[in-house]
């Protein structure tokens, strides 16, 4: 099934948090319908994902704040937790300059 105009929005969740949509019998990626624009975090709790176990999330494979993070219909989103090594947090872009 592929992510298109009728609101779809493609889910990829990884590492454990993957454990969590195998649980749910989730595809991989799977497809939510999405009624509105959101933000991540309203996206996190319409999924009921624990948002304790998410570090970061990707918006069309561009790692964003979730403060910032808007998802809307089309758009291809990936959770990852915490615990993602050092090299690949700089290399996927989960670091910023603050401290």
């Amino acid at each position: 099934m592929e992510s298109n105009d009728s609101g779809q929005v493609e889910i990829r969740c990884f590492s454990f948090l993957k454990t969590i949509c195998d649980e749910r019998d989730w595809p991989f990626p799977f497809y939510y319908q999405l009624k509105e624009e959101c933000s991540a975090m309203k996206l996190i709790e319409l999924l009921e994902l624990p948002r304790e176990k998410i570090e970061a999330v990707f918006i069309n494979g561009r790692a964003m704040p979730f403060e910032e993070a808007m998802v809307k219909a089309g758009d291809r989103v990936g959770f990852v937790p915490p615990g993602t090594p050092g090299p690949y947090r700089a290399l996927l872009g989960m670091v910023s300059g603050k401290k």
